[in-house]
């Protein structure tokens, strides 16, 4: 099977599946309580959106330092994410059923940034 050349960051399958994580997230959140629209539904958003964001970015610098530097970032904006969901569960905005799939969903885009 031939490789696909790579010529977009929308190319790259660490892109997509961040960019599904996205889509997941602000789907998910729309059910949040409404008290939390300007605090967990905006931090949760703003973190989620942040990973395809840096990934983008990342793609389009021209060195290697730079390039990681933003993968790094998305990595951190992940973590943040990860510990914003722990909270929605813990707060019941999500079930453990949505959590366990969002969870292996942020864990499938950690390994593809880190590979």
């Amino acid at each position: 099977m031939a490789e696909r050349k790579i010529r977009s960051f929308t190319d790259l399958e660490a892109w997509r599946k961040s960019y599904q994580l996205l889509i997941v997230i602000y789907k998910i959140t729309l059910s949040f309580p409404k008290m939390e629209i300007y605090s967990l539904v905006s931090q949760i958003r703003r973190s989620a959106l942040s990973v395809p964001s840096n990934i983008a970015e990342g793609f389009s610098r021209n060195s290697k330092k730079d390039k990681r530097q933003f993968y790094y970032i998305s990595l951190g904006s992940l973590t943040e994410l990860q510990t914003q969901l722990l909270l929605s569960r813990d707060l019941q905005y999500i079930t453990k059923d949505q959590f366990d799939k969002i969870a292996q969903l942020t864990i499938r885009v950690s390994k593809l940034i880190n590979g």
